[in-house]
């Protein structure tokens, strides 16, 4: 990648706009980017996200290192801290209206982005910017000139309103308005290419229509692919449980990836690393151990975000702990006073936030007292007969009397 970077003044713009669509699901345009790059100056390449949650995950990552492809080609790399629209909440792909975030949960979860963000980004050719800086300032009279530029039968072309509305759910004028700000963002920041996920694509063309309602150039939009999570189903979430985040310590990224599924290993290679051609090609013909492979790409990506003596130490806690079913001696220690109740334990010591998950979690198999099992949800511990309690894979205690 480097040696291409490198290379770009001799590079055509064709060429250039081909490396920086790759992996891209979608370009509108092509050609526009190739006309873009043609000017010869560096171009603002934005990319919004809302602080919803606290930590940015590895389906984050995945346009974070296409803004990265951007960077290291010259252009100027726009972060955008979507704090004044994560007061909205962004309706995209949901069912049900979002729970809009207070302004000091919106502040305390953006406090911890910059951080994140440089694991990837050269924050010093980075400008991260905040919504807020022009929406606070802006009166209802603009609010509704903007809106005048979009008409409602273009709003309602979204996929998931329109589902909404079919199934006779409820749909609140301010979720109309996220698309619209979002879109104006691209405005105010004189935005020439915007990066987003496949299932933002409706609000990134409404910043192309806005633009061009205004007199600026449309933006090039490119569109990346969502990232399955953990669960292999749904797309990688905190709110779903099935993330794995970028700033998560070395041992829990590697034990969450030995988790992912098989059928997910190759696109977790394409996407989340920079994996040789041919090596690849030894895991997708079946050459390489499903285990080796998995292996191979925890370790990959704990040397990405930490480093390469993380890593093999991230290794060699999961083979002790999950494949030799060795305890280790730093474990926490918990005493009790007499025996338990098997699910009244977990409560206690917070490996299930309420009996009703720790049945769940026993009815799964999740369960283990010294490396057995436990399928009866009236087990009870007993303290000097029983040492260990494991659950899942990342939950171990020593319980003691």
């Amino acid at each position: 990648m480097s040696a291409r970077v490198q290379s770009k003044e001799s590079a055509s713009a064709a060429e250039r706009a081909a490396f920086l669509a790759r992996s891209a699901v979608e370009v509108i345009s092509q050609s526009d980017l190739e006309a873009r790059l043609k000017l010869g100056r560096p171009l603002r390449i934005k990319l919004g996200m809302d602080p919803t949650a606290p930590d940015l995950h590895l389906g984050h990552s995945v346009t974070l290192k296409k803004l990265r492809d951007f960077q290291r080609d010259g252009h100027t790399v726009v972060f955008l801290v979507g704090d004044f629209t994560a007061m909205i909440g962004d309706p995209t792909g949901r069912s049900e209206t979002r729970k809009p975030l207070s302004r000091e949960e919106i502040a305390a979860n953006a406090e911890t982005y910059r951080a994140q963000v440089a694991r990837i980004l050269d924050l010093e050719r980075t400008e991260i910017r905040f919504n807020s800086e022009w929406m606070d300032a802006m009166g209802v009279r603009d609010l509704i000139k903007i809106a005048s530029r979009l008409s409602v039968a273009r709003m309602l072309e979204r996929d998931d309103f329109e589902k909404r509305l079919e199934a006779g759910d409820p749909l609140f004028l301010h979720e109309l308005l996220y698309p619209l700000i979002q879109g104006y963002d691209s405005v105010a920041l004189q935005a020439d290419v915007e990066l987003g996920g496949t299932d933002q694509k409706f609000n990134l063309l409404v910043g192309r229509d806005l633009q061009r309602a205004m007199g600026q150039a449309p933006q090039i939009v490119m569109t990346m692919p969502l990232l399955e999570g953990l669960d292999g189903v749904r797309k990688m979430s905190k709110s779903y449980g099935n993330y794995v985040g970028i700033a998560d310590a070395p041992e829990d990224m590697y034990g969450k990836l030995m988790s992912v599924p098989d059928s997910l290993m190759l696109k977790y290679y394409e996407l989340l690393t920079d994996i040789a051609p041919a090596e690849l090609a030894k895991v997708r013909s079946g050459a390489v151990h499903p285990m080796e492979a998995k292996k191979r790409l925890a370790s990959m990506i704990v040397t990405e975000y930490h480093s390469a003596e993380a890593a093999a130490a991230a290794q060699r806690y999961f083979e002790s702990k999950h494949q030799r079913r060795e305890i280790p001696d730093n474990i926490p220690v918990f005493r009790i006073d007499g025996d338990m109740w098997i699910c009244e334990l977990m409560k206690q010591i917070r490996f299930a936030p309420s009996t009703s998950e720790a049945r769940r979690l026993i009815g799964q198999g999740a369960v283990r007292v010294d490396g057995q099992t436990i399928g009866d949800v009236n087990f009870r511990f007993v303290p000097g007969s029983h040492k260990v309690l494991e659950v899942g894979k990342r939950r171990v205690a020593r319980i003691e009397p």
